[in-house]
């Protein structure tokens, strides 16, 4: 089981449509490499309204993924240089290890579907 910075379990709790995993520097490549199926990666930061309306909402909407990935961009910077994240909440979706590329939509449950949709039929890229 998994939890998030104030060591709440994140994994399957409550109302949670999809599994949900906390990486950090130190493993998300490692995961990302050999997790099965599509994950959603979210990178979000406490101060960020957007990003803790994102992190209650997300989890109870039907999502086509196997699981969503929080990597809290204040304590991972090396992630957020690696992923070039500029601003918050910043999505993007990962299959059998291969980067998808970055979701650019509105956080609304029709939006998000067709953006990870849409982003299945991008070719793959490394991981960065």
């Amino acid at each position: 089981m998994y939890t998030d910075p104030e060591h709440r379990p994140i994994d399957g709790g409550g109302s949670s449509r999809v599994k949900q995993l906390e990486l950090t520097d130190l493993d998300i490549d490692q995961q990302l490499l050999g997790l099965p199926g599509l994950s959603l990666v979210v990178f979000t930061s406490v101060g960020c309204a957007s990003c803790r309306w994102a992190r209650q909402q997300l989890p109870g909407w039907p999502l086509p993924v196997d699981r969503v990935c929080w990597v809290d961009a204040g304590h991972n910077g090396g992630a957020v240089e690696r992923y070039q994240i500029f601003h918050l909440p910043a999505l993007f979706v990962v299959c059998e290890g291969q980067l998808l590329g970055q979701l650019q939509t509105r956080l609304t449950p029709p939006d998000l579907v067709d953006a990870i949709e849409q982003a299945l039929t991008r070719p793959p890229e490394e991981l960065p």
